[in-house]
């Protein structure tokens, strides 16, 4: 197992550094460069300057010697300086990843709380008045856009009731509360965009949960339990759910790149100063250190969720071993 597990770590490196080369590829690739941004914010930069910039950045040089000097940073964990305001990338994604780092986990309790049961329930009662409403109103959610969502929930709880805050992560009077004060103004906060991050993955988690406790529920050592006279309970929720929780592992890797996608989209509409905002307001000034630094550590990230989801297979089935013959 440890020698597995070692030989997994070490295989995120080469997989990191195809990532970086492809991603460092493409954002060049993208129409547009630093220079062309700054130039349009004021019509007298002429030519000249723009190619100044250009060599300032080190933009004039081939790309692989771009990405070549970039790697040597990399090596010694260095992202650069920002193109915009000239600070170190680590320390404007040091300062943004917490809040993105919170909200996702969040997300992530959220919906294996919700979503789980709903499974668990639509299965055991399946084609019962619970299972038919939970199947609409799963439909409904995947057909509905999340920016939509989003909007409706703003005008609902922030401007007609007045209960929630629609923008920020805390408020303008936020150093001057106590700490049970500032406790409830970050919950505030954090309500709307945490629901709506965990909003995308409950109706297919759901879904998935019940469809893979249908199908261990017809199995045959389910009915020998029933024989013997062991109550549903037991049978339900500690020899069935365990064994239908294997396929929702595996599901939780591929969920953990879609949350850190879906970072941009609400961290924007709510103008939360996270990664997701970072990299938009990044991606739209062409600020190419800052890019690379977010996409090596979402990589990184959406590696190490995949891993942790392997990891978990023997916890929740100890059939599972990983050998260290191979």
């Amino acid at each position: 197992m440890f020698i597995y597990l070692m030989k997994r770590l070490i295989m995120l490196i080469p997989l990191l550094i195809g990532i970086s080369i492809i991603s460092f590829m493409v954002i060049h690739l993208a129409p547009g460069s630093p220079a062309d941004v700054q130039g349009q914010l004021s019509q007298k930069v002429s030519l000249q300057a723009r190619q100044r910039l250009n060599q300032v950045y080190g933009l004039d040089k081939p790309l692989g010697v771009q990405y070549y000097h970039w790697f040597l940073r990399f090596l010694k964990f260095d992202f650069g300086n920002s193109f915009v305001d000239g600070q170190r990338v680590s320390n404007k994604i040091a300062k943004r990843i917490p809040i993105t780092l919170t909200i996702n986990i969040l997300s992530l309790f959220l919906i294996f709380l919700i979503s789980i049961p709903i499974g668990v329930l639509s299965a055991v009662y399946a084609g019962s008045f619970f299972d038919r409403i939970m199947t609409v109103l799963v439909f409904v959610g995947f057909a509905m856009p999340v920016f939509w969502i989003a909007l409706l929930l703003m005008r609902f709880f922030g401007i007609t009731l007045h209960w929630l805050p629609i923008s920020g992560i805390r408020s303008l009077e936020f150093e001057n509360y106590s700490f049970f004060c500032k406790f409830i103004d970050y919950i505030k906060h954090l309500f709307l965009p945490v629901m709506l991050s965990a909003f995308t993955g409950l109706a297919g988690i759901s879904r998935y949960m019940r469809t893979n406790m249908l199908e261990i529920l017809r199995a045959d050592y389910i009915r020998t339990a029933k024989a013997k006279g062991l109550s549903l309970n037991r049978i339900y929720f500690v020899h069935a759910l365990k064994n239908a929780l294997l396929p929702i592992i595996t599901i939780l890797g591929l969920l953990l790149p879609g949350l850190i996608g879906g970072s941009v989209i609400f961290e924007s509409i709510f103008a939360i100063p996270g990664m997701g905002k970072l990299f938009f307001d990044s991606v739209m000034a062409r600020d190419y250190p800052v890019i690379m630094g977010l996409l090596v550590i979402g990589a990184f990230l959406t590696l190490a969720g995949n891993l942790f989801a392997d990891m978990a297979y023997c916890v929740a089935d100890p059939r599972i071993r990983y050998t260290d013959k191979k």
